[in-house]
């Protein structure tokens, strides 16, 4: 068999092939881009990191403290994603938030549904009086919101005329109650800010400044008074601290925004004294107009009530319960006469001394041109209301 001679096959050269000079051209720009991209992002990383200062660099404090601002709500919800079993501890009421808006917030601490947020970033000394309305009452909104008067200490101090009447009304009710039989001692009352008055209880000219509602014996310790006095006819006793506390403030040279302070002190004192108590009442009175701090109910007027909540307190979600239990029972039996629960922002004290106890809250009856007959008239329906409550839960805590 012959075999075949091999073939020297020549491929005939391509002289229409060139080098992809535009690929190479194309992969060179992407590179240098990507490091140009880079570098840049770096350099706002940076600026952004170090653009609030010192003070706020990234560090689980800051993250600690970014976290307070996240609902109670919302982190049981997220542990639900996992574990549908913490959802049953939600609120009936409790409507999943926007994703997106969750987000938003977190990153600009600016509130989608709040155009409050952004205005207190932008004008000076804005966020100092802002606020957050928990629950509100009928006629309550962001117009409206409580007025606490800070009167300089000269102011607080002055000495004005008062009617002598309510002294010899309150006078003939404490030798009423000290012929009555001691109860166990259940509610603690104190008036941090004790000199806070009624215009229609004193005889002032000038009634446009709130700052002169202020009165050394004629003030809201006597709606404290009272309220220990209604309680008494339910059968629960209480300590009615009626300390000067403004006095002393201007004793030790300290100022109006240390009222909590001297308070906490005077607080403590008596708990040493008379050992601890299952609820703790801090009476003021706002600085609002009648018009928003009354309510007329079956031909009478009220003097309408309110309860502020510190978010300062670390356990503050105990307390906002036990006010939510109040208000609601306190709208049920006459509507219109709560004005709801509300958190000051910005404010001096951000606790109230809350912290106390889970059961401590801080109440406003009325406002500065209500008057203490009609204070007395919601002092009576409170007393009874927070009876029945303090009531319902020894029987079922006894069972």
């Amino acid at each position: 068999m012959k075999k075949r001679p091999i073939r020297n096959i020549r491929r005939k050269p391509n002289i229409n092939r060139k080098p992809n000079l535009s690929r190479t051209s194309s992969v060179i720009h992407k590179g240098i881009s990507s490091i140009l991209l880079g570098v840049l992002s770096l350099f706002i990383t940076v600026s952004i990191l170090t653009a609030f200062g010192p003070g706020y660099s990234l560090s689980f404090a800051s993250i600690n403290e970014a976290s307070r601002n996240i609902p109670n709500e919302m982190f049981v919800m997220m542990m639900g994603m996992e574990n549908q079993y913490y959802k049953q501890s939600l609120p009936e009421d409790f409507e999943q938030p926007s994703l997106s808006s969750t987000v938003f917030e977190l990153a600009t601490s600016i509130d989608p549904g709040d155009h409050r947020s952004l205005l207190g970033r932008e004008i000076p000394g804005f966020a100092l009086f802002d606020g957050r309305i928990i629950l509100a009452g009928e006629g309550v909104d962001y117009t409206n919101m409580p007025i606490e008067s800070s009167p300089p200490m000269e102011v607080l101090m002055a000495e004005r005329e008062a009617a002598n009447e309510r002294l010899d009304e309150m006078a003939r009710l404490r030798e009423q109650m000290s012929k009555r039989e001691s109860l166990d001692n259940v509610v603690h009352i104190i008036h941090s800010h004790n000199r806070e008055s009624y215009f229609p209880e004193l005889k002032l000219d000038d009634t446009s400044d709130a700052n002169l509602a202020n009165h050394g014996s004629v003030n809201i310790t006597l709606v404290g008074e009272r309220l220990g006095m209604e309680l008494a006819n339910y059968g629960i006793g209480s300590v009615v601290d009626t300390s000067d506390i403004s006095g002393e403030l201007n004793n030790r040279g300290w100022l109006y925004r240390d009222s909590y302070r001297m308070s906490r002190e005077v607080l403590q004192s008596d708990i040493e004294e008379h050992g601890e108590f299952d609820f703790y009442f801090d009476l003021h009175r706002d600085s609002q107009p009648k018009e928003r701090t009354t309510v007329e109910i079956h031909g009478e007027y009220y003097a309408r009530i309110l309860f502020v909540l510190g978010k300062g307190n670390p356990q503050h979600g105990y307390n906002e319960q036990v006010m939510k239990d109040l208000h609601q029972r306190v709208e049920e039996s006459h509507p219109g006469l709560s004005r709801g629960i509300f958190e000051p922002r910005g404010s001096v004290n951000g606790v109230y001394n809350q912290d106390i106890s889970p059961n401590s809250i801080l109440i406003e009856f009325g406002g500065v041109e209500n008057s203490l007959e009609e204070v007395y008239r919601t002092v009576e329906v409170f007393a009874e209301i927070f009876s029945d409550y303090y009531w319902e839960l020894q029987i079922e805590g006894g069972e």
